[in-house]
């Protein structure tokens, strides 16, 4: 393994470990301020901490980990709608459902996009193997037993945590193209401000924005604006410019153990065996998927 391969690897691992904390600010967040005025709050916070590397980085060239010609504007509007389109219907899906299910569900369910990722990927002529779909076949088995109840019903938060994984799955292809052809930091800025543009908007027509009720959220929004947004986003392009998009995703299920182990450390989740099984069979299933080939 090379330095670069480690270093993406590196950063991919802290990027699931900031994911899946988050899902234990997002809920604590939510005690104070709707879904929509979270995600535009942290959005828009974590435009802001990007200002000072773009206007570092705009009349260099090349940047350190990206030795080629600054595109045009084109590019970066592009890719920044298209990118920022995804991150916005990904992001409300998870924001919505943890109002109706716990942060380790919805980190186990949302961490789906790993098994997703290369089976939609058949749709840009991209390869797979057997693995995916053993994989898929496990995650499917193990989204049954963590949340289908014994009526074979779903929790309906739970639902949109899994309509929010097929986002996830093209948001993580979408920036596996984008990243060789934009500098890391414009892409992350262009993608954070078309969130935060759409979740405001919606905000603003849906729910009652307060001062003080962000006042009362300030510190789950400073993580999820500053590290979760800021930090991880910017590792996830830069990393994935240097790892196949299926190769990064093994990586980053890792955030749904983390959601998993903040549930129980900050919130007092407690997973029931039939949902401990399930989550098992989920990582199981994601694991296979991306491991398939490399043991082969």
């Amino acid at each position: 393994m090379d330095i670069q391969t480690l270093r993406s690897n590196v950063l991919l691992l802290i990027t699931a470990a900031i994911w899946g904390f988050a899902f234990v600010a997002q809920r604590v967040g939510m005690d104070y301020v709707g879904p929509f005025t979270f995600n535009a709050a942290r959005f828009i916070l974590g435009s802001l901490s990007l200002l000072p590397l773009l206007f570092i980085s705009r009349d260099q060239r090349a940047s350190a980990e990206n030795m080629m010609p600054r595109p045009g504007w084109k590019p970066v509007v592009f890719g920044g709608l298209s990118a920022g389109f995804l991150l916005f219907m990904g992001m409300s899906l998870q924001q919505v459902g943890l109002v109706y299910t716990t942060a380790g569900k919805a980190g186990f369910i949302t961490s789906l996009y790993v098994v997703l990722v290369p089976i939609l990927a058949l749709f840009f002529k991209q390869s797979t193997n057997p693995g995916s779909w053993i994989g898929a076949v496990l995650a499917a088995i193990g989204l049954y037993f963590l949340s289908v109840t014994e009526r074979f019903t779903i929790e309906f938060g739970d639902l949109l945590e899994f309509f929010c994984a097929f986002f996830w799955a093209g948001q993580v292809l979408m920036i596996g193209w984008l990243s060789p052809r934009i500098q890391s930091v414009k892409l992350a800025f262009a993608q954070f401000v078309v969130c935060a543009v759409l979740s405001l908007l919606v905000a603003v027509v849906f729910e009652d924005i307060s001062w003080d009720a962000l006042v009362q959220a300030t510190w789950p929004i400073l993580y999820g604006g500053i590290l979760s947004s800021g930090v991880a986003f910017t590792f996830q392009v830069m990393a994935q410019r240097h790892t196949h998009p299926a190769h990064a995703s093994i990586i980053m299920s890792l955030e749904a153990v983390f959601a998993a182990l903040g549930g129980w450390l900050i919130l007092n989740e407690i997973l029931s065996l039939r949902g401990l099984l399930g989550c098992g069979l989920m990582l199981g299933g994601m694991l296979i998927s991306q491991l398939w080939g490399k043991v082969k």
